[in-house]
Parts: C-alpha cells; structure tokens; sequence
C-alpha cells in the first residue's frame, strides 16, 4: 500500500505500478482501481489537507506530476481530444518492448514505437477552470490557514527577481487591460512593484509574466487573481455542467515542451499547417497556453461543492449529525443577535433587518417548469446616497458571505461592461462575462450609482440581462446567432433611493433612526473590526447553514394556510392577491429556516403575516407620501 507520501507526491509511480501489476491480469479494471484508490485516501479530512491547493500555493512551489487540488469554476468546456491511453516503447539500450500507460500525462517518454499494434488510441475531456469568482477573502485566507501541505520551491528554474504570491499581486498582469477596474495613473514603480518589502518570492520569473501579457485569462469579474487550469477529465466527463462548482484533485503538468510546441505552432499566419490540425492560430493560442501560465491538471477525482464556506463541514448536512445538531440548536440566538447587528447597519430599522436576514439565506431549492421557487431579490430603497453608504453597506455583506460581487449601475459601466458571456467562434471558446457566477454568490446592484444619461445597444442589452436573472434565474449566453440560456441561483441585492427600476421579489423601504447630521459618524461605527473573528464566524456558519437546510409543509399548516388565504380574501378580495400569497409562502419558509426549523410551523406562519402586514402598510404610506413614485 502506497505512503502518503507515495501518492501525494508521486501518484503517476502509484498509477503505473497498477498499470504494470495488470498486464499479467487483463481482467483487473485498474483504472477504476487506481480512481477508487485515491478517492478512498481524499475520504479523510486530515488527507485532505495534506494536498496542496492551487488557490493559494504560488505554481512554482509546486512539484510537477504531484498530486495537487483546486477549488473552481468550470468556465468553459473545450472539445474531447485523443491520446494514447497505451503505448509500447523500445529501450534504446537492450531494444526489449515494454508497454506504459499513457493516462494521466501530457507528454510520452521517447523512444515509443508508432507502429505498434499494441497502442490503445483513448479519449479525454478538456475543462476551462478558473477560481470560484467573487470569492472573499476571508474565504480564500481560511482555506489557505487549514491547509497542512509545505511546500518548497520547485528547483527547476531560479527566480529572477523579487515575485508576488496571487492574493498579494495587485497589479497582475495577466489580467487584460478591458476587464481592469479604473485606477488612477501610477508611475513605474507602483506599476512593477519595486521596492516593495510586502512582495514575496512567489512568482513565476518575470520572462514569464512578460509573456502572459498578451494572455486572457477569462476571469468572469474584473481583478480576479489566481491560476486558471486546464482540467483532463478522463471518465463520466457528461456528469459535469458548465458553471459547476468543484473540488479538482488531480496530477499537475507543466511540462516546458507544451510551451515549446505551442511555439513550435504559433504560425504568422491565420491558420495552422492543414496537415497537422484544423484549428486557427487563435484558437491554438487558446487552448494550448504556456504551461507555466495556465497548468494542466488530470483529474483523478473531482468532488462537487455545495457550498465554499470553508468554516462547514465539506460534505453535506446529513453525513454530520453532530454539527448539524449543535449548529441547530443555535441559531434562534445566533439569529437575535445578527438581527440587532443588521439593525444596527440599517440604520436602526429592524423590518428591514429582518428582510435583509430572509434574503441572504434564501436559494433556488427547486423549478417548476420556468418558474424559479425559492428565490427572494430584494430591493433595498430609501438608501441614503451621501457618505458611500451602499458601499459601506455591501462592505459588511462581503464580510459575511463566501461569495460576492459589487456592480454599481452607472451608466459607464452598463454601457461598457460585459455582463452576458459570448461565444468566440475564431477562438472557439466562451469569452466569459460578470453574469458567470458560482450559484449562491450575492450579486450587489447598487442603483444609486445611476445618474441622467443614454442607455446604448449595449446597456439596454445588460438592463434587460439583470432582468432575466432576476425574473427567471437564468443568464442567456450569447452565441451569436442564437441566444443559450443557462439556469443560475444568484441572491440579487438592489440597493436603490426610490423604487428600482430593475424587478424584485420583496421591496422594503428604509426608515432610518439616524438624523442626515449624525450619519457621517454613526456609519463610522459599524465597520467590522476583524478581530471580532468568533462572532463573524457564527454569522458566516449561521447563513450558510440555513440555506442548505431542507424544508417542507405538513398537509395541516398547508389546510391552515389556505383556510387563511380565504378569510383574507373574503372581506376585501382585492386586499391581497395570489401574488401576495406566493410572497408570504416564501417569507415563512425564510422565516421558519432562519430559525433552524425544517418545518412550517403555525407561529411561523403568523409571524410571516405580521411582518409581510408591516411591510405592506409601510409601502402603502411611502407611496402616499411620494405620489409620483410606481
């Protein structure tokens, strides 16, 4: 039985032994045996944490062909490729024939004999990943503080000047210039970095990061960083979606003569010898990247993430009890006492504290044809404009949420921003867009950004996009001749001074207790301070948890409910309609959730009336005070 050691760093020896054993049992399946091998050793969690990540480990401190993971987003799926799943060599020195396995690798040995009937010709599937996109910090350092694998750096080349880690790098280059966010200008030396004692030895050598210049990386949100990687998959590749979330573990290439055959390739003209391939220099360029850049990683395991909360378990619910029940038993308190902190940050307005708790938990749990059932976008009027208060705001959300992303809806950036990806048939790929996200990121929409102005093809195109994900949870890529639409679960957040122009599930309108002359200083006082670790992770644990608790109506509270529905209707049938009903439907499942219940109860749903009453009556007052407002 192979080490630790054995197959964190060496799983090729430990696939080619199996390999070898086999060819004296045709019958063996060694393949499934090898994937179920190292499967069974990833099961245990201190295993885990032995194999070094990708998200947080600079490329060159890690081994070739060890095995490493990778936390990511599958951007984009290339077409299957053919490899030599066997093949038969000639050693040079006694010219005896010995078959080796192909799989697993990018490049054969030498001296392999072409004419041998011996070669099995097999199939892969190629992965675009990239990093979870929009994934905080917080998230990436907890990762980084668990992970129990030392690295050294790799002695096959010598850095040739002072190099950054990923999270450090705040200039990275690799990043193209449309998809940066504006900066001021900076001289040379902010530009490069000089002299600034923070960097780290982390990076690959500067030829390199000269070269990446012209690379896309095709990072989703603007000043992502970190790797992407080109991931083989070997088997059950059509169990995989576009979008997923995943867990990669895999054998890591960066064999330099990938680089030197793309090279080799990289022809001035258009297309390529006709000869060898069809495909156009472009699409080349990128699909083959210098290794260096954009590894390859061969999947031997791949675990799907339901979540990226690295302070959770990473298996489902179910499988621990014991947290699950301990983490239950908390939550009505944990609940009191981020209600008082949201109400804090609200100004002190407790309602919408309450509906902003029911909005970051919710989730799309199920569709029913076209309909999306659980979502709750919530539009968060009556912000104040002054003192960068949405920003603040979203601040503390960051803080709180594994995954997130700000769009302030300017009309520069409705106008120019690529929100919807778009297929790239020169390039044969998927130029990837904002809209690209990971299900349960929380998409920030800060409308007071919106000034007076023309909405082009362009922002009218984006309007109408946030529309969609919002109405129906979907994102229609753009294939150019026809539209592709792509279901998505992202918790939309509109924050707004009057009713948003943009559709939403629930609006609230925000009543500060805060006098306009105190709010300079009272928003100064509700940054999180980062040493309130233990109390921030209980929130953290706390929304994670109570989405991915399952929930379901007892055929009593549902007669109870529709016996309720009908009293409502019977004075005054226009006083609510079945739209209203829906609302409340989802507010108590929100409600009952948020409070660690996995069943409606009869007070739940009271207490969901209640508050849908107070919100609907404060909505009714707002608008008789702004009579021209929707």
């Amino acid at each position: 039985m192979p080490s630790t050691h054995d197959w964190v760093n060496d799983p090729l020896g430990v696939v080619e032994g199996m390999f070898a054993a086999a060819q004296n049992n045709p019958n063996s399946e060694w393949e499934m045996k090898a994937v179920t091998f190292f499967k069974d050793q990833i099961k245990d969690k201190d295993a885990q944490d032995m194999v070094p990540s990708l998200n947080n480990v600079p490329l060159h401190y890690l081994k070739p062909n060890s095995l490493v993971k990778f936390r990511c987003l599958i951007q984009d799926m290339f077409d299957p490729e053919f490899f030599m799943g066997v093949y038969e060599m000639i050693d040079p020195s006694t010219n005896a024939k010995m078959l080796r396995c192909g799989k697993y690798k990018d490049v054969t040995e030498c001296g392999v004999d072409f004419n041998s009937r011996n070669t099995v010709t097999a199939e892969r599937q190629t992965f675009y990943c990239v990093p979870v996109p929009g994934e905080n910090q917080w998230v990436k350092e907890r990762y980084a503080s668990v992970n129990q694998a030392r690295v050294v750096p790799s002695t096959s080349y010598v850095p040739s000047r002072q190099k950054r880690s990923y999270e450090d790098d705040d200039d990275m280059d690799t990043q193209p210039q449309k998809q940066r966010e504006p900066h001021g200008p900076q001289s040379p030396t902010e530009q490069h970095g000089v002299g600034d004692c923070k960097r780290q030895e982390t990076e690959a050598p500067s030829s390199q990061v000269a070269s990446a210049s012209h690379l896309d990386l095709n990072f989703p949100l603007p000043g992502e960083k970190g790797p992407s990687c080109l991931v083989k998959v070997y088997e059950n590749w059509e169990s995989f979606k576009l979008n997923d979330t995943l867990e990669v573990y895999g054998i890591l290439s960066v064999s330099p003569a990938l680089s030197a055959l793309a090279d080799e390739k990289d022809a001035s003209s258009p297309f390529l010898d006709p000869s060898e391939c069809m495909e156009t220099a472009e699409e080349q360029r990128v699909h083959s990247p210098p290794a260096s850049l954009v590894p390859r990683l061969h999947m031997l395991y791949a675990r799907p993430l339901p979540h990226n909360n690295p302070l959770l378990p990473c298996t489902t619910l179910e499988d621990n009890s014991t947290f699950l029940s301990s983490t239950l038993n908390e939550m009505a308190s944990v609940r009191g006492e981020l209600l008082s902190y949201f109400t804090h940050v609200l100004l002190g307005d407790a309602l919408a504290a309450e509906y902003l708790i029911l909005h970051l938990i919710s989730t799309v749990y199920s569709r029913r044809d076209v309909l999306p059932l659980g979502k709750f976008t919530l539009n968060l009027s009556g912000c104040p404009v002054a003192n960068s208060y949405t920003e603040r705001l979203y601040q503390i959300i960051q803080q709180l949420v594994s995954s997130s992303h700000y769009l302030g809806m300017s009309l520069q950036n409705m106008n120019q921003m690529r929100l919807v990806p778009k297929k790239d048939y020169v390039a044969n790929r998927l130029v990837s867009g904002a809209l690209q996200l990971a299900r349960n990121t929380s998409l920030f929409l800060d409308e007071t950004q919106l000034e007076q102005g023309q909405l082009d093809t362009t922002g009218v195109r984006n309007v109408t996009a946030l529309g969609n994900l919002i109405s129906w949870q979907k994102v229609d890529y753009d294939f150019n001749y026809h539209q592709m639409e792509f279901p998505c679960n992202i918790n939309v957040l509109i924050a707004s001074e009057g009713r948003s122009l943009l559709p939403s599930d629930c609006q609230i309108h925000l009543q500060p207790q805060v006098a306009p002359s105190q709010l300079e200083e009272y928003l100064n006082s509700i940054h999180i301070h980062p040493h309130a670790s233990s109390q921030l992770n209980k929130f953290r644990i706390y929304l994670t948890v109570a989405r991915l608790l399952d929930y379901s109506i007892s055929d009593e509270v549902t007669k109870s409910v529709e016996d309720d529905f009908v009293d409502m209707r019977k004075d005054d049938p226009q006083s609510i309609s079945a739209e209203d009903l829906h609302r409340m439907l989802v507010v108590a499942r929100l409600l009952s959730l948020s409070l660690g219940q996995t069943s409606l109860s009869r007070d739940s749903w009271l207490r969901a009336k209640h508050i849908e009453t107070l919100r609907r009556s404060r909505m009714e007052q707002h608008r008789s005070v702004n009579g021209n407002e929707p």
